[in-house]
């Protein structure tokens, strides 16, 4: 029996990959879960192969490096496709940009507020000029499927008619997604939130949310007692049955702010890392159902 399971085993690691390549050999490299996700989803059939770049558990990519073979990767494949909106700048000087698909074209990028002026100081060069965390709105992940999905027929365009007809399950699964946002959302008890990161505002801006208060919490660079007591203030003034962490940051405040105002913690997921973009943000609805319902 130990003899099969070795000989299976073996067959198995020498079958070729379908739909994610090695990282050497992939003809496609993605760099986040999103647009790794829905570029392997329209290659179906193609033959060609895509490896994601970024596979570490990440809340956010703002001091992010690639390693020796994430650089080989990205040199050695023909295609690239980026999420865009200034949130790959550890790309620059990597990678040639007349092989780089941008899936951000054309999508308008929301403005993140600094709610504390000692906040954006403490915090300088951790927020983004314009929010790159599009894909967190159903709507313009769409968008961003669709502008692969142009990118790839252009560089092969023996495959159009391949992603034409893989993008229409992907563009109905990610309406259905923002339909069941809408009708699980609908009847909240409250609708604001007070998130520890500043890239969940697509997420509100779909389903209808107010984001109080958004702070960026990292390792070495915590809230501020003078944010920790405007939070809690927030927090008792609108009655806020909880707040929200990101699965990746740092619980510290939230904890803080939990102990003396009695808001329950609840996590939500950037859906930048993972196995599922879908699974990650079916739990997220869910979550805020739950927190906020």
């Amino acid at each position: 029996m130990k003899r099969i399971l070795a000989i299976l085993l073996c067959a198995a690691l020498l079958l070729p990959l379908t739909g994610c390549g090695t990282a050497d050999k992939a003809d496609i490299a993605a760099t986040t879960l999103p647009v790794a996700e829905f570029t392997q989803r329209l290659c179906r059939g193609t033959g060609l192969t895509v490896t994601r770049l970024v596979t570490e558990p990440v809340s956010c990519l703002h001091d992010y490096s690639l390693n020796v073979s994430q650089v080989k990767a990205a040199e050695a494949a023909k295609t690239i496709v980026i999420s865009g909106a200034g949130l790959e700048n550890f790309l620059e000087g990597v990678i040639d940009e007349e092989k780089t698909i941008d899936a951000s074209a054309g999508i308008p990028l929301l403005c993140p507020e600094e709610h504390d002026e000692d906040h954006a100081e403490e915090h300088e060069g951790h927020h983004h000029e314009e929010d790159p965390h599009i894909w967190l709105s159903p709507a313009d992940a769409a968008k961003m499927a669709e502008n692969i999905c142009t990118g790839l027929s252009q560089r092969y365009p023996e495959h159009t008619q391949v992603f034409a007809d893989n993008l229409a399950p992907l563009l109905e699964e990610l309406d259905a997604l923002q339909r069941y946002g809408d009708d699980t959302l609908s009847n909240l008890s409250c609708r604001e939130l007070v998130t520890f990161h500043d890239g969940f505002s697509y997420f509100a801006q779909s389903f209808g949310l107010t984001i109080l208060a958004a702070v960026e919490e990292e390792s070495g660079s915590e809230a501020s007692a003078r944010e920790l007591i405007e939070l809690i203030r927030l927090t008792q003034e609108h009655g806020l049955p909880a707040i929200f962490t990101e699965v990746n940051g740092s619980p510290s405040a939230a904890s803080v702010i939990s102990r003396e105002t009695g808001a329950a913690v609840y996590s939500l997921d950037m859906a930048m890392a993972g196995d599922s973009y879908f699974d990650a943000m079916y739990r997220n609805i869910d979550t805020v159902k739950e927190a906020l319902g």
